[in-house]
Protein backbone atom coordinates (compact mmCIF):
# COMPACT_ATOMS: atom_id res chain seq x y z
CA UNK A 1 0.00 0.00 0.00
CA UNK A 2 1.33 2.97 -1.25
CA UNK A 3 1.64 6.71 1.27
CA UNK A 4 -2.37 7.83 1.07
CA UNK A 5 -3.09 11.36 -0.03
CA UNK A 6 -6.05 13.54 -1.55
CA UNK A 7 -4.65 15.45 -4.63
CA UNK A 8 -7.96 17.54 -4.39
CA UNK A 9 -6.78 18.53 -0.53
CA UNK A 10 -3.20 19.35 -1.50
CA UNK A 11 -4.76 21.61 -3.96
CA UNK A 12 -6.93 23.23 -1.91
CA UNK A 13 -4.01 24.13 1.05
CA UNK A 14 -2.20 25.43 -1.66
CA UNK A 15 -4.50 27.77 -2.82
CA UNK A 16 -5.70 28.90 0.39
CA UNK A 17 -2.16 28.89 1.86
CA UNK A 18 -0.04 30.05 -0.57
CA UNK A 19 -1.01 33.91 -1.41
CA UNK A 20 -2.13 33.97 2.13
CA UNK A 21 1.62 33.10 3.06
CA UNK A 22 2.55 35.48 0.12
CA UNK A 23 1.12 38.52 1.83
CA UNK A 24 1.92 37.89 5.29
CA UNK A 25 5.91 37.37 4.89
CA UNK A 26 8.80 38.68 2.69
CA UNK A 27 11.27 36.26 1.44
CA UNK A 28 15.18 35.90 1.16
CA UNK A 29 15.13 32.50 -0.74
CA UNK A 30 18.13 30.63 -1.63
CA UNK A 31 19.14 27.59 -3.24
CA UNK A 32 15.81 26.23 -4.25
CA UNK A 33 17.37 24.55 -6.95
CA UNK A 34 19.27 22.03 -4.42
CA UNK A 35 15.64 21.09 -3.78
CA UNK A 36 15.28 17.29 -6.38
CA UNK A 37 12.47 17.70 -8.60
CA UNK A 38 10.90 13.94 -8.41
CA UNK A 39 11.77 11.17 -5.90
CA UNK A 40 11.85 10.61 -2.32
CA UNK A 41 14.23 13.43 -0.32
CA UNK A 42 14.41 14.14 2.95
CA UNK A 43 14.50 17.82 3.67
CA UNK A 44 16.41 18.30 7.18
CA UNK A 45 15.73 21.70 8.87
CA UNK A 46 16.79 23.71 12.06
CA UNK A 47 13.52 24.74 14.14
CA UNK A 48 13.94 28.16 16.01
CA UNK A 49 10.12 28.52 16.23
CA UNK A 50 6.77 26.80 16.00
CA UNK A 51 5.84 28.98 12.69
CA UNK A 52 8.65 27.44 10.69
CA UNK A 53 6.70 24.41 9.34
CA UNK A 54 4.72 27.02 7.13
CA UNK A 55 7.67 29.45 6.13
CA UNK A 56 9.76 26.04 5.09
CA UNK A 57 6.46 24.26 3.66
CA UNK A 58 6.00 27.68 1.31
CA UNK A 59 10.06 27.58 0.25
CA UNK A 60 9.46 23.47 -0.14
CA UNK A 61 6.23 24.17 -2.29
CA UNK A 62 7.82 26.52 -4.61
CA UNK A 63 10.83 24.57 -5.11
CA UNK A 64 8.28 22.30 -7.05
CA UNK A 65 7.27 19.67 -4.52
CA UNK A 66 4.95 19.58 -1.85
CA UNK A 67 5.88 19.09 1.62
CA UNK A 68 4.79 16.62 3.97
CA UNK A 69 6.00 16.66 7.62
CA UNK A 70 6.17 14.28 10.74
CA UNK A 71 3.34 15.64 12.94
CA UNK A 72 2.08 15.31 16.48
CA UNK A 73 -0.68 13.25 16.46
CA UNK A 74 -3.08 15.04 18.66
CA UNK A 75 -3.20 17.69 15.65
CA UNK A 76 -5.35 14.78 13.45
CA UNK A 77 -7.76 14.90 16.12
CA UNK A 78 -8.13 18.17 16.13
CA UNK A 79 -11.27 18.47 13.68
CA UNK A 80 -10.64 20.28 10.57
CA UNK A 81 -7.14 20.61 10.93
CA UNK A 82 -7.34 16.73 10.81
CA UNK A 83 -9.21 16.09 8.11
CA UNK A 84 -6.66 18.87 5.98
CA UNK A 85 -3.59 16.56 7.99
CA UNK A 86 -4.80 13.41 6.85
CA UNK A 87 -6.12 14.74 3.38
CA UNK A 88 -2.87 15.92 2.27
CA UNK A 89 -0.84 12.96 3.56
CA UNK A 90 1.11 14.00 6.61
CA UNK A 91 2.45 11.72 8.80
CA UNK A 92 1.31 11.44 12.24
CA UNK A 93 3.77 11.18 15.49
CA UNK A 94 2.54 8.84 18.39
CA UNK A 95 4.53 9.97 21.01
CA UNK A 96 4.76 7.83 24.16
CA UNK A 97 2.79 4.66 22.86
CA UNK A 98 2.78 1.41 20.82
CA UNK A 99 2.29 3.12 17.40
CA UNK A 100 5.63 5.42 17.77
CA UNK A 101 7.48 2.24 16.33
CA UNK A 102 5.59 3.20 13.13
CA UNK A 103 6.29 6.16 12.49
CA UNK A 104 9.59 5.19 10.92
CA UNK A 105 7.90 2.81 8.65
CA UNK A 106 5.57 5.49 7.44
CA UNK A 107 8.12 7.47 6.44
CA UNK A 108 10.09 5.03 5.09
CA UNK A 109 6.89 4.29 2.84
CA UNK A 110 6.32 7.75 1.76
CA UNK A 111 10.02 8.29 0.92
CA UNK A 112 9.54 5.31 -1.28
CA UNK A 113 6.31 6.32 -2.71
CA UNK A 114 8.45 9.28 -3.94
CA UNK A 115 7.25 12.42 -1.21
CA UNK A 116 9.44 14.86 0.10
CA UNK A 117 9.79 14.47 3.64
CA UNK A 118 10.24 17.07 6.29
CA UNK A 119 12.36 16.43 9.45
CA UNK A 120 13.77 18.31 11.98
CA UNK A 121 16.89 16.34 13.17
CA UNK A 122 16.33 18.40 16.61
CA UNK A 123 13.23 16.81 17.74
CA UNK A 124 12.21 20.31 19.15
CA UNK A 125 12.70 23.88 18.52
CA UNK A 126 16.24 24.80 19.57
CA UNK A 127 16.62 25.76 23.28
CA UNK A 128 20.30 27.23 22.54
CA UNK A 129 19.96 30.64 24.07
CA UNK A 130 21.58 32.31 20.73
CA UNK A 131 18.94 30.51 18.29
CA UNK A 132 21.72 27.86 16.93
CA UNK A 133 20.65 24.82 15.89
CA UNK A 134 21.49 21.96 19.04
CA UNK A 135 22.76 18.62 18.50
CA UNK A 136 20.39 16.45 16.22
CA UNK A 137 18.65 12.84 16.99
CA UNK A 138 19.33 9.87 14.54
CA UNK A 139 16.19 9.29 12.71
CA UNK A 140 17.44 11.33 9.83
CA UNK A 141 20.37 9.55 9.46
CA UNK A 142 19.01 6.22 9.89
CA UNK A 143 15.92 7.22 7.50
CA UNK A 144 18.57 8.04 4.97
CA UNK A 145 21.21 5.46 4.87
CA UNK A 146 18.04 2.74 4.92
CA UNK A 147 16.14 3.91 1.76
CA UNK A 148 19.44 5.74 0.04
CA UNK A 149 17.31 9.08 -0.21
CA UNK A 150 19.21 12.32 -0.45
CA UNK A 151 19.19 14.67 2.49
CA UNK A 152 19.49 18.36 1.53
CA UNK A 153 20.27 20.45 4.83
CA UNK A 154 18.03 23.57 4.94
CA UNK A 155 18.46 26.65 6.91
CA UNK A 156 15.54 28.95 8.03
CA UNK A 157 15.89 32.29 9.76
CA UNK A 158 13.40 35.02 10.97
CA UNK A 159 10.15 32.73 12.12
CA UNK A 160 11.42 33.53 15.79
CA UNK A 161 10.40 37.40 15.26
CA UNK A 162 7.25 36.33 13.95
CA UNK A 163 6.50 33.55 16.55
CA UNK A 164 9.31 33.02 19.21
CA UNK A 165 9.40 29.39 20.90
CA UNK A 166 7.25 30.00 24.35
CA UNK A 167 9.07 27.79 26.10
CA UNK A 168 12.74 29.34 24.83
CA UNK A 169 15.42 30.05 27.05
CA UNK A 170 15.28 33.28 29.32
CA UNK A 171 18.77 34.21 28.41
CA UNK A 172 20.71 35.89 25.22
CA UNK A 173 18.92 36.38 21.96
CA UNK A 174 16.38 33.77 23.09
CA UNK A 175 15.38 35.78 25.88
CA UNK A 176 15.51 39.14 24.72
CA UNK A 177 12.08 38.27 22.73
CA UNK A 178 8.49 39.18 23.44
CA UNK A 179 6.43 36.01 23.92
CA UNK A 180 3.09 36.07 21.00
CA UNK A 181 2.56 36.62 18.10
CA UNK A 182 3.78 39.93 15.74
CA UNK A 183 3.25 39.79 12.15
CA UNK A 184 3.54 43.52 11.70
CA UNK A 185 5.92 44.82 9.74
CA UNK A 186 6.12 41.89 7.80
CA UNK A 187 8.41 39.81 8.46
CA UNK A 188 11.27 38.33 6.11
CA UNK A 189 11.91 34.31 6.09
CA UNK A 190 15.25 33.19 4.92
CA UNK A 191 15.97 29.83 3.62
CA UNK A 192 19.06 28.24 2.33
CA UNK A 193 19.08 25.31 0.61
CA UNK A 194 22.51 23.09 -0.20
CA UNK A 195 23.84 20.45 -1.73
CA UNK A 196 22.66 16.68 -0.54
CA UNK A 197 24.28 15.67 2.21
CA UNK A 198 27.34 13.26 1.55
CA UNK A 199 26.35 10.36 3.13
CA UNK A 200 28.77 7.73 0.93
CA UNK A 201 31.35 7.18 3.56
CA UNK A 202 28.44 5.84 6.00
CA UNK A 203 26.90 3.46 3.21
CA UNK A 204 28.79 0.31 4.01
CA UNK A 205 29.34 0.68 7.52
CA UNK A 206 27.27 -1.24 10.16
CA UNK A 207 24.46 1.32 11.17
CA UNK A 208 25.22 1.24 14.62
CA UNK A 209 25.51 3.93 17.07
CA UNK A 210 28.62 5.46 16.64
CA UNK A 211 27.69 5.14 12.61
CA UNK A 212 24.48 6.95 13.32
CA UNK A 213 25.67 9.57 15.56
CA UNK A 214 28.85 10.53 13.08
CA UNK A 215 26.32 10.44 10.22
CA UNK A 216 23.75 12.58 12.57
CA UNK A 217 26.84 15.42 13.26
CA UNK A 218 27.67 15.87 9.74
CA UNK A 219 23.84 16.80 8.95
CA UNK A 220 23.71 19.15 11.70
CA UNK A 221 27.06 20.98 10.98
CA UNK A 222 25.94 21.39 7.17
CA UNK A 223 22.96 23.11 8.71
CA UNK A 224 24.41 25.18 11.32
CA UNK A 225 26.51 26.27 7.83
CA UNK A 226 24.25 27.31 5.98
CA UNK A 227 22.23 29.32 8.84
CA UNK A 228 25.70 31.17 9.24
CA UNK A 229 25.80 32.47 6.14
CA UNK A 230 22.08 33.47 6.64
CA UNK A 231 23.01 35.69 9.85
CA UNK A 232 26.34 36.79 8.72
CA UNK A 233 27.33 35.13 12.09
CA UNK A 234 30.01 32.90 13.52
CA UNK A 235 28.72 29.28 14.78
CA UNK A 236 29.83 28.69 18.24
CA UNK A 237 32.45 25.91 18.13
CA UNK A 238 30.28 22.77 19.49
CA UNK A 239 25.91 22.54 19.16
CA UNK A 240 24.38 23.05 22.28
CA UNK A 241 23.57 19.47 23.64
CA UNK A 242 20.26 20.39 25.69
CA UNK A 243 20.15 16.81 26.97
CA UNK A 244 23.49 17.35 29.26
CA UNK A 245 22.62 20.64 30.22
CA UNK A 246 18.93 19.58 31.77
CA UNK A 247 21.27 16.94 33.30
CA UNK A 248 23.96 19.04 34.57
CA UNK A 249 21.03 22.01 35.77
CA UNK A 250 19.10 18.82 37.85
CA UNK A 251 22.85 17.77 38.90
CA UNK A 252 23.39 20.83 40.24
CA UNK A 253 20.20 21.30 41.67
CA UNK A 254 20.03 18.02 43.51
CA UNK A 255 24.02 19.22 45.27
CA UNK A 256 22.09 22.48 46.06
CA UNK A 257 19.51 20.89 47.78
CA UNK A 258 21.26 18.77 49.52
CA UNK A 259 23.48 21.31 50.63
CA UNK A 260 20.06 23.74 52.41
CA UNK A 261 19.09 20.52 53.87
CA UNK A 262 22.80 19.65 55.58
CA UNK A 263 23.16 22.84 57.28
CA UNK A 264 20.25 22.74 59.42
CA UNK A 265 21.65 19.18 60.40
CA UNK A 266 25.02 19.95 61.09
CA UNK A 267 24.22 23.09 63.41
CA UNK A 268 21.85 21.00 65.27
CA UNK A 269 24.36 18.56 65.86
CA UNK A 270 27.11 21.07 67.13
CA UNK A 271 24.18 22.65 69.26
CA UNK A 272 23.75 18.88 70.87
CA UNK A 273 27.04 18.50 71.14
CA UNK A 274 27.65 21.70 72.81
CA UNK A 275 28.42 21.07 76.78
CA UNK A 276 25.63 22.45 79.03
CA UNK A 277 26.78 25.29 81.21
CA UNK A 278 26.89 24.52 84.99
CA UNK A 279 24.01 24.93 86.69
CA UNK A 280 21.12 24.43 83.50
Amino acid sequence: MGHAHSPGWRRFTTAVLRPLLTALLKRDWRGRGNVPATGGVIIAANHISEADPLALAHFVHKSGRFPVFLAKSTLFDAGFVGRVLRGTGQIPVHRYSADAANVLEDAERALLDGECLIFYPEGSCTHDPELWPMTGQTGVARMALKTGAAVVPVATWGAHELLPYRKGELTGLAGSLKKGVHPFPRKTMKVAAGPPVDLSRYTERPPGRETLRAATEDIMATITALLAGLRGQEPPKAPYDHHRVLEERRASSKASSKGTSEAPSKASSKAASKPKAEGS
